[in-house]
């Protein structure tokens, strides 16, 4: 499966979103590896087989083995700290906040690849997954490496368009689960 494929199997009531993933993979605000990395890792947040599928087979092959292993950490490091994060932010008892995470997260301080792309794409899975500790953060860090507002609105763009792909694709699939009497008949 490619792009392509994916947007047309998007329904016309998910129109913008079709729009919206076409117009992003020709993105200008980033580097190709930015934007390659950014799609798969969002598709991987975003836990939808036929997306996955779709993206990685239309933006692997613009990444090294090493990017595109690091697009895949970054997705499988965030899915574990952005729960973590996020409960210490959202519980209301402080101590948690203060207490070490004592979780492994080696990945983030050698990730594989440029810095900047990695803490991008880990933007691209904390939006997809609401971490706002985690978004500040990372956030925080693109800038200080030199990344724009632009850059950095562009990758969480990508995320929510992927996301919301995501989305369609599993409501259409449930809406034609024969026991909720919707199926086509």
């Amino acid at each position: 499966m490619s792009l392509e494929a994916l947007r047309s199997a998007l329904p016309d009531y998910a129109k913008d979103i079709r729009l919206n993933l076409g117009s992003l993979a020709t993105e200008p605000t980033l580097t190709e590896q930015q934007k390659a990395g950014a799609f798969i890792a969002a598709a991987l947040a975003s836990r939808n087989a036929q997306v996955t599928e779709a993206l990685v087979a239309e933006f692997g092959p613009k990444l090294s083995a090493e990017a595109l292993e690091a697009a895949k950490t970054s997705a499988a490091i965030m899915a574990m700290t952005n729960i973590y994060y996020r409960f210490t932010h959202l519980v209301a008892n402080e101590e948690y906040a203060k207490l070490p995470a004592k979780l492994r997260m080696n990945a983030l301080a050698k990730p594989g690849v440029d810095k900047l792309d990695f803490e991008l794409w880990s933007i691209a899975v904390s939006a997809v997954n609401g971490c706002g500790m985690c978004l500040d953060s990372h956030e925080k860090v693109v800038r200080q490496h030199g990344a724009t507002a632009e850059t950095v609105q562009a990758v969480v763009r990508i995320a929510a368009a992927v996301h919301a792909a995501a989305a369609v694709l599993d409501g259409e699939a449930v809406l034609k689960q024969p026991a909720l009497g919707l199926a086509a008949e």
